[in-house]
């Protein structure tokens, strides 16, 4: 059965066409709403399939308004707007729309924008199911687990962090008395690493004693509502407790969610998560908790009658010292070339390990350099592709000339120059993963290829008589800001609603400091045994240094730092920095873009100069006339000569 919409559009005769168009497109059309407030009251009383929805509007909430609600209540929605600006387009992102239309529109660009919200909507509310259904059976098994309290709480954290995000969980029993504190948490200090937070733990870090503790809760209001914090205050009418003010303040925490379970004794059991981050609490992540509680509710009854008494695992620390620690972080071998326990960093392979087992297309966004083409190696090691062929290729490094072919083939005499059959790299990555790596380079004609091998997954070589089904999972990524991109007319929006099923956005090195020196020893072993020389640390005068610098290249610039540092020692002594390094946060954006640039033009000059030069070759030097370079090349000859003298190419380049 054909899609379900609902138009909110308060202008009657752009509704009214809209109408008329999706009719004839085979859509069924219920209604048109000329408000927020409207369009809300059918979707009440009525289930629809999408909502074509215009941002401004009559009454006083906006498309974006309305947006919100969709979004939590699971509908599909596509905005239609006279305007693309992209401070626009960064309010529009925030609601996760299924596509964005600019008036005036295409009748094509419409249904495309259709076509692609559907497909949208089916492949997040199928993950979503799939999600949800294991969580179900993860605390299922929980609560029949024989397992002691502390591995009972761990397995419970585990199977929820994939909805709910934390940098430390805790869970205690109401109402909270000084005589009976048994609250007790798991800090997350790695991918899958935790450290057991205890009451003894808890004061060390405060500095407080445990009487003042017992004082403070004593005289203190306790939580006993649902609550979420973000930077300062509570978005409920509740107060922060003073013993969750000691928990912010004892790990600079900005945000907390409290949820509490009811058990059948008529007590309560508290979870409380906090965060790092900033505004990383919402009311969609209360939701997903209360859709849980029951399977919820039956783990925690098991967790309270477990043994709370026992000791956490016990494990020796890379630096020798005992940690109260419950995994080692290399329990996920995908991640192992990926050093690093920022919690942004952590995030985001949150969001790597819960796409991976599936075929949905991933977006990886992030600064130069940040480390994109090993996610998208994790991706696709940790999916069922894992066997198949993964095949990258820099969209910014082929010619604009070659890109066609590279991409899907050609047949044996479809140019001049085509001497044999090729595989592009579509079929190459048959069975596996192909990764389109700056995919915001890629030119606007090759982007309307790219789309609609996407929704047919098929490819046409060049040359070719008929299409090929190609079964490809795509990863892509870039470093441009592509709502950026897409305001300026430079990248398709139907194309980056295509993409952007799934971001994962890397944090650039600036932003997770605490990683430098781990990063910096990894390399440095790296080259040490590259190099055959022994690694006799790093000097504190280096890793001051390398701790005050901004990173404009990321990972990659302190590779090559370490990287020099290294063949520049003696293998008898630290390692020193041997030249200076000098950058501020203010300088970071343009330097960044202009290296990246300048990258970009020199591989894109190499590749052009070598291609060139291997045509030259075959035509013995010859560029005008018949069987010349410029006839094989299907160009001007004069064109050719002034390609040719820009790329410095002369006779003695082609050995001859």
């Amino acid at each position: 059965m054909s899609a379900k919409i609902l138009i909110v559009e308060d202008e009657f005769v752009v509704a009214n066409s809209l109408r008329i168009l999706l009719k004839q497109a085979g859509y069924r059309v219920s209604s048109i709403a000329t408000s927020a407030e409207e369009a809300y009251a059918i979707l009440q009383k009525d289930k629809h399939d999408l909502v074509l929805l215009d941002i401004r509007l009559n009454g006083s909430e906006s498309g974006i308004d309305l947006a919100r609600k969709l979004k939590a209540e699971h509908i599909a929605f596509v905005y239609l707007s006279a305007n693309s600006s992209q401070k626009v387009l960064e309010e529009a992102k925030k609601t996760e729309p299924y596509g964005f239309l600019v008036k005036p529109f295409r009748e094509k660009d419409l249904l495309v924008a259709l076509d692609i919200a559907v497909y949208l909507h089916k492949n997040r509310l199928e993950s979503k199911l799939r999600q949800e259904a294991l969580l179900e059976r993860q605390l299922l098994e929980i609560s029949l687990d024989v397992s002691d309290g502390k591995q009972t709480f761990l397995t419970i954290a585990r199977a929820i962090r994939t909805f709910i995000p934390f940098d430390l969980i805790v869970c205690g029993t109401r109402p909270l008395t000084a005589s009976r504190f048994d609250d007790y948490g798991y800090l997350r200090v790695g991918f899958d690493d935790y450290q057991f937070i205890g009451k003894d733990e808890l004061l060390t870090i405060s500095g407080l004693r445990s009487d003042s503790l017992a004082t403070l809760i004593e005289n203190g209001n306790t939580d006993t509502h649902v609550a979420t914090y973000n930077n300062g205050a509570t978005k409920d009418a509740v107060l922060v407790t003073p013993l969750q003010t000691i928990w912010l303040n004892a790990y600079n925490f900005e945000s907390y969610l409290v949820f509490p379970v009811a058990l059948s004794n008529g007590s309560w059991v508290h979870y409380s998560f906090y965060s790092r981050r900033r505004d990383i609490y919402m009311q969609s992540h209360l939701a997903i908790l209360t859709g849980f509680v029951s399977s919820l509710t039956k783990a925690t009854e098991k967790l309270v009658h477990s043994d709370l008494s026992s000791p956490p695992t016990i494990r020796l620390s890379a630096s020798g010292k005992h940690d109260r620690t419950t995994h080692n972080q290399g329990s996920i071998p995908e991640f192992k070339s990926i050093i690093g326990k920022h919690p942004l960093l952590l995030a985001a392979l949150d969001l790597v390990a819960q796409v991976a087992p599936y075929n949905t297309s991933v977006l990886i966004l992030g600064e130069s350099g940040t480390g994109k083409e090993s996610i998208a190696q994790a991706i696709h090691s940790l999916s069922a592709r894992k066997d198949g062929p993964f095949i990258r290729v820099n969209c910014a490094s082929i010619p604009a000339s070659l890109i066609e072919s590279e991409l899907f083939g050609h047949e044996k005499g479809a140019f001049t120059g085509a001497i044999e059959k090729r595989k592009g790299k579509f079929e190459q990555a048959d069975g596996g993963t192909l990764f389109l790596d700056e995919i915001g380079e890629m030119p606007l004609d090759m982007q309307v290829r790219l789309l609609r091998v996407l929704q047919e997954k098929e490819i046409d070589p060049v040359g070719g008589k008929s299409p090929r089904k190609v079964d490809v999972r795509i990863v892509t990524a870039t470093n441009r800001n592509l709502e950026r991109e897409v305001a300026e007319g430079r990248f398709r929006l139907d194309l980056y609603y295509r993409l952007n099923v799934f971001p994962i956005t890397l944090p650039p090195l600036r932003e997770r400091k605490s990683d430098i020196l781990a990063l910096a020893v990894y390399f440095a072993n790296r080259f040490c045994n590259e190099f055959n020389k022994d690694f006799n640390g790093i000097s504190q005068s280096m890793i001051d240094e390398l701790q005050r610098y901004t990173w404009p290249g990321n990972i990659r610039e302190l590779e090559n730092v370490l990287e020099r540092s290294v063949i520049l020692n003696d293998g008898k002594s630290e390692l020193e920095l041997k030249q200076s390094l000098s950058g501020t946060a203010d300088k970071v954006p343009n330097k960044v873009a202009i290296e990246t640039l300048g990258d970009v033009r020199r591989i894109q000059r190499e590749t052009e100069r070598d291609y060139l030069i291997s045509v030259l070759k075959k035509t013995k030097g010859l560029i005008r006339g018949a069987n010349g370079a410029a006839e094989l090349l299907n160009i001007k000859p004069t064109t050719l000569e002034a390609r040719l003298a820009k790329l410095g190419i002369q006779r003695e380049d082609l050995g001859t």
